[in-house]
């Protein structure tokens, strides 16, 4: 006996509601973009035209797609007409895959998402699922769509744009040499302009279209021929100075696209070549790529920033004003790795924003071996006279204080050292092993006073057993999250070209995470409630270390 199955038979149309799950991830996305105020769609309204898709449902939809997933607009079309989960966010609607595109790099959806990510945090604290003492920040960096072989590097772009420039200078000297065209007012005697090269272009021209006149008018055949001699040089000139001049306009377009990087890629100019992890080949090759950063906590995304430079150092001050900005306040803690510890960073935390930062320097881990505590030859371990001002070297001879030398970086940060320099390292027999000084230079320390100081307070507060703690929770809060991205999601590269629709896209993707693991915690917590805490989402480690431990004891007690 079967089941009745009729396809014959017609069957009244249900609500697709009534086909989902108690705790399925639709409702999730359902609720959340709900939660955005009214006020944030206000922006797509358009007084004429069809009207449009509303700006929740489109929302909803990707979200939806992107949380099975789905990033392509092609196939986020065809899930809604076959995925009960889009067909009931959708509630009948089946845009096309232009709409979508379209909507998700439309520059009012920032906003929404930022929203977004506002309310889902304030969904948290009120469920106490994360608490507001600290935020973990992490980056990673993911490929752009952009082709791997369309690099343009910055100390190409200056070496070439030098050599034109001695080029256009020498040839012009030789116009003037041979009386081709007049000289022409320049601004400096070390370049020519733009606007001069189309000067010379034009006055060379003019002596083309003189030779040109002159050949027609002349009616002696060796005459013509002496001017057409004549005329050839000066055509020559032309086509060299033309090409000079579209190959400037190049460089300075391309010196415009860099500003402070040193690479982009023609095919996505906001994408700058870094070195990426998934380097399969291991030898060193460079993608075109974004410097993603987040901020997390219990393991959910709370923020995020989009950078085109390659190092976290110079991430870190810009991304905590977007934060302040745009998403949240900042907690009492600020915890990041090595990554981001500079003297900049650190003088940015305490004395502007009045935190606690909990963030390591590259030699912190160095510093507590053995090994380095007692090398003799190490600066740090050398005794110092607080009254002469003067360090003692290993051979017993004094590095008394010289002078204040300031460094200024790139980026406009000065950096402050007392020099101490040794009297006389000229017969001193450790000198192989002290210094790396040329013959008749003496041993030379540069002491930065205040980041010395920067140092002794991260090592006092990670000593601490309450921060050492919070600092320890950093790998399991951060790392997790580009995990979850790269692997569950499968998201490794992006879609879209262009800063602006990058972040939209990164948007949709890092809220598409949470959203997975807010709804498999709330299923989670249905199903054993006595075993799951309501917060401190990073605890899942000790599910899964009793988990092995429970299969493991299971095979050992089964006979052999």
């Amino acid at each position: 006996m079967f089941k009745n199955y009729n396809m014959n038979q017609v069957i009244l149309p249900l609500d697709l509601e009534m086909k989902l799950e108690k705790n399925d991830i639709a409702l999730t996305v359902h609720h959340l973009v709900e939660q955005i105020p009214e006020e944030a769609f206000a922006s797509f309204v358009r007084p004429t035209g069809c009207p449009a898709y509303h700006p929740r449902m489109m929302m909803k939809i990707i979200l939806c797609a992107y949380t099975q997933s789905v990033f392509s607009g092609r196939k986020i079309e065809a899930l809604l007409k076959d995925s009960v989960r889009m067909m009931w966010l959708a509630q009948g609607h089946e845009p096309s895959y232009r709409t979508i595109n379209r909507f998700r790099v439309n520059p009012e959806v920032k906003e929404l998402l930022r929203q977004s990510f506002v309310q889902f945090r304030c969904q948290l604290v009120q469920e106490e699922l994360i608490e507001e003492e600290a935020i973990f920040i992490d980056g990673t960096k993911i490929e752009a769509n952009a082709n791997k072989f369309t690099f343009v590097w910055r100390k190409s772009v200056e070496r070439y744009s030098a050599q034109l420039v001695e080029k256009s200078n020498q040839m012009y000297e030789e116009l003037l040499e041979k009386e081709i065209i007049p000289e022409i007012e320049r601004e400096s005697t070390e370049e020519l302009t733009t606007q001069e090269l189309e000067k010379v272009v034009e006055k060379l021209e003019e002596t083309v279209k003189d030779y040109d006149k002159k050949i027609e008018t002349s009616e002696d055949v060796s005459e013509r021929k002496q001017l057409r001699s004549l005329r050839k040089a000066p055509k020559q000139y032309v086509k060299q100075y033309k090409d000079y001049l579209a190959r400037k306009e190049k460089y300075h377009h391309a010196m415009q696209v860099f500003g402070d990087r040193n690479s982009y890629s023609k095919t996505d100019q906001d994408a700058t070549f870094m070195r990426m992890k998934d380097d399969y080949m291991k030898n060193g090759q460079l993608k075109a790529g974004y410097n993603v950063q987040i901020a997390t906590e219990g393991q959910y995304t709370l923020a995020y920033d989009v950078f085109p430079n390659p190092t976290d150092t110079r991430t870190f001050i810009p991304f905590l004003d977007n934060i302040e900005k745009n998403y949240f306040t900042l907690p009492p803690y600020i915890v990041a790795d090595a990554g981001y510890g500079s003297e900049q960073n650190y003088e940015d935390v305490v004395l502007n924003r009045k935190r606690i930062p909990l963030i390591t320097y590259n030699m912190y881990r160095k510093e507590k071996k053995k090994k380095y505590k007692q090398d003799p030859f190490n600066v740090m371990n050398w005794e110092y006279d607080q009254e002469s001002d003067a360090f003692l070297c290993p051979n017993n001879k004094q590095l008394p204080f010289k002078y204040i030398s300031k460094r200024t970086d790139k980026h406009h940060f000065t950096r402050t050292f007392n020099v101490y320099e040794c009297e006389d390292c000229s017969n001193c027999p450790l000198r192989s092993q002290c210094t790396k000084a040329k013959e008749g230079n003496n041993r030379k320390i540069y002491y930065n006073q205040k980041w010395e100081q920067q140092k002794a307070y991260t090592r006092e507060q990670l000593s601490e057993k309450e921060t050492g703690k919070l600092y320890g929770k950093r790998k399991i809060d951060v790392e997790p999250v580009f995990g979850f991205l790269k692997a569950n999601l499968s998201f490794t590269k992006m879609s879209v070209r262009g800063k602006e629709k990058v972040e939209s896209e990164l948007g949709f993707a890092f809220m598409a995470v949470n959203l997975r693991k807010y709804t498999a915690k709330q299923a989670t917590k249905e199903t054993n409630p006595e075993n799951h805490s309501s917060k401190k989402g990073s605890d899942y480690q000790i599910t899964i270390i009793g988990t092995f431990f429970y299969y493991f004891r299971l095979v050992m007690s089964q006979p052999l």
